[in-house]
């Protein structure tokens, strides 16, 4: 019988291979079916042509660049340890199956407008399938990349412990400021005699940055009430990882509007949705993360928004460009304002 080790790893290989293959497969023969239509040749051959091609692509692409790196970082577990901030299953993904059906995605537009001479032939509104197929592809391999390290079976027990563990470090603190603020109240001053013989503590030791007062979160042991607020970290992973692309997911959407495809303005929404991919090649956990998602994200779907609302009017939610602009200048304000001497004043609230 086979080990759990060993299914997990099957059902992961063929989820990502099918994620890796179906999307090309699928928007290639939309493209072809689109270029059969047009053409007006009752021969299927072009069809057939351009099928065996995706096919063929697929084929290649599988045997000479996905299979080879699969059983190096399978078997070389010192290139696994050497590869640090970046992924490279994704990054194929991204490469060999995001940008190829991105660019036939607009291929299937741009086609039958050189070959009918003319825009209006064009339906109102593009199929939602290809595009959401290429996405959600490419979130399942991110899903699975994040998955590994984590068992399917079994019950993670360190998110109670950490919890309970955070709670009593936070009430153990809240006492220990209490009673040094009373000894400090209490405490008779220094003679002046002894200033220059015996140095305060700020003087001896760094003085620490003023710490934040944070709301007491509730905790619970028992009922309903505990079953309600678990947390387990591999359910966070499907949320988050859908949550984190909604934004470049809206912003294809959005090049499915006739507007939007029946003119040039498909090319540099269709350019920067896949520009904001890319940070989907770092680790979890890596430092650029946030600044690469500013960068390749939201900063440039700012012009890309206020463009499209300017030339076409509100096909993009205003709700976007609200996310896309502060999420922007609260990065820019706290992480590199703060530093200069007129926004460096730490400040606490009571309320």
């Amino acid at each position: 019988m086979a080990s759990g080790r060993l299914i997990k790893l099957l059902v992961f290989e063929l989820l990502e291979f099918a994620a890796f293959s179906t999307p090309t497969l699928v928007i290639i023969e939309q493209f072809a079916t689109a270029y059969q239509r047009v053409a007006g040749n009752p021969e299927k051959t072009h069809y057939w042509l351009i099928v065996s091609c995706s096919i063929a692509y697929v084929a290649l692409a599988t045997l000479l660049i996905w299979v080879p790196i699969k059983v190096l970082l399978y078997k070389k577990h010192s290139l696994n340890e050497k590869i640090k901030g970046w992924r490279p299953v994704v990054m194929m993904c991204v490469v060999l199956t995001t940008l190829p059906s991105f660019s036939f995605s607009i291929a299937v537009t741009e086609v039958q407008k050189s070959i009918n001479g003319s825009a209006d032939i064009l339906p109102d509104k593009l199929p939602d399938l290809p595009v959401s197929l290429v996405l959600t592809s490419l979130i399942v391999v991110d899903i699975i990349e994040k998955l590994r390290i984590y068992p399917l079976r079994g019950r993670l027990k360190s998110n109670d412990d950490t919890h309970i563990h955070k709670t009593n470090l936070q009430q153990m603190k809240t006492v220990t400021d209490q009673v040094k603020q009373n000894e400090e109240n209490t405490s008779p001053p220094h003679p002046a005699g002894r200033t220059e013989l015996s140095l305060p503590s700020a003087a001896r030791t760094p003085n620490p940055g003023p710490v934040m007062a944070r709301p007491q979160e509730p905790s619970f042991h028992s009922g309903v009430l505990r079953t309600m607020s678990q947390q387990d970290d591999r359910a966070q992973i499907f949320l988050w990882s859908f949550l984190l692309w909604s934004d470049t997911i809206e912003m294809v959407r959005v090049a499915g509007h006739s507007a939007v495809y029946k003119s040039g303005w498909v090319y540099p929404v269709y350019i920067f949705s896949f520009i904001s991919l890319l940070r989907i090649i770092l680790t979890p956990q890596n430092p650029l993360l946030n600044s690469l998602g500013i960068l390749l994200q939201d900063f440039p779907f700012i012009f890309v928004r206020i463009s499209l609302i300017i030339a076409l009017g509100t096909i993009t939610p205003v709700l976007g460009l609200c996310k896309n602009v502060l999420v922007t200048l609260s990065y820019v304000y706290f992480n590199h304002l703060i530093k200069f001497r007129a926004f460096s004043i730490f400040e606490t609230s009571s309320f």
